[in-house]
């Protein structure tokens, strides 16, 4: 009898941050196995520390091919790379050899999925200064996916219970950001925005779309933007029968959009969408001085395989204590089984 659940590989992330951690504890939630075919790719080794310092009852199983992976709940089957010298590897601390292993590690899962050997990737926090360091210039994993799988058009899709957010920018600075607000960059997104809600199980989505400018352009008082590219953008969609409403200004939009009027929202740059996430589903503890709660799910649009990846960094500064949440990594998880279960579905 054929085994329908989709294989996902997990990557590890950086190995001197919270990534390893986070990938191991996800492992201890039996539900996972339920609807999945778990697989870490990276060092067996790193995991292997991970386990010991969080004191998970798990033992690793390396491997070399996806098919010797046993996916059994209470072992962790990590498609072994052994490219970490674990005794060299510093916990905290950024590095040219660590933003290297990151890096390898990502290739290594998209060459996977691109081989059909896997279902599908869910990724781990990188460092991108240890990326930088390592000589890869990519300015995140959205690039890397991009440029891997010979993508074009890609936007970041990110995801906490009903708020559904995409950036027309992403990793740029300010200045360029508004340089590419485009109406053909602002159209491409609203389309990939409506695709992704489809694939999500939203029919007819709702799609609101955000100024650039305080009080969307007010007109054209506050700039110029508005009228000359988001509304043309937003019309163009509408004449192709999608359900588009904009452009609203950021600080209208997201009240509307946690309450529900909204199944996607389409934002012009990186923080006008990642501030109010984080807001929904990031909680700072200050007396434990940690996160209690770090939840949401980076989603790459327009890739030929599926790719969800938490949405926290490498948290650096608690790497090793075995302190950090798996909350996202389970989301990220879930979100690709989901992708999966859809794509299958539409066949």
């Amino acid at each position: 009898m054929s085994d329908h659940r989709p294989i996902l590989g997990i990557t590890m992330g950086d190995p001197a941050s919270i990534g390893p951690e986070v990938a191991a504890k996800a492992f201890t939630n039996r539900v996972i196995y339920d609807a999945c075919r778990p697989l870490v790719v990276g060092d067996a080794r790193v995991i292997e520390d991970a386990v010991r310092f969080c004191n998970l009852d798990l033992k690793v199983n390396a491997v070399k091919s996806v098919n010797n992976a046993e996916f059994v709940f209470g072992q962790i089957d990590v498609y072994d790379l052994e490219n970490v010298v674990l005794e060299d590897l510093k916990k905290g601390e950024m590095s040219a050899r660590a933003g290297d292993v990151a890096f390898q590690t990502v290739v290594a899962t998209i060459n996977l999925a691109m081989k059909g050997e896997i279902d599908g990737t869910v990724t781990g926090p990188i460092n991108k200064e240890s990326i930088h360091m390592a000589g890869h210039q990519f300015s995140g994993h959205t690039e890397i996916y991009a440029h891997y799988t010979g993508t074009k058009k890609y936007a970041m899709l990110l995801v906490e219970n009903d708020l559904r957010v995409i950036h027309v920018s992403t990793h740029v600075s300010l200045r360029q950001a508004c340089d590419l607000v485009k109406k053909d960059r602002i159209l491409d997104t609203i389309e990939l925005m409506h695709q992704a809600c489809v694939q999500l199980g939203i029919r007819d989505p709702r799609i609101a779309v955000s100024g650039l400018n305080p009080h969307a352009g007010d007109g054209g008082i506050f700039g110029w933007e508005e009228k000359e590219e988001i509304i043309p953008a937003i019309e163009e969609a509408v004449s192709r029968g999608y359900n588009v409403t904009g452009p609203i200004p950021g600080d209208t939009l997201f009240p509307k959009a946690i309450g529900g009027r909204y199944d996607g929202c389409v934002v012009m740059y990186h923080d006008q969408g990642h501030i109010p996430f984080k807001m929904v589903g990031f909680t700072w503890d200050d007396k434990a001085q940690k996160m209690n709660s770090v939840k949401g799910v980076n989603i790459t649009l327009g890739l030929p395989i599926i790719r969800t990846s938490v949405d926290h960094g490498t948290a650096m500064e608690i790497a090793g204590k075995g302190i950090a949440s798996p909350d996202a990594m389970l989301l990220a998880i879930e979100y690709a089984v989901k992708l999966f279960e859809n794509k299958v579905q539409s066949y």
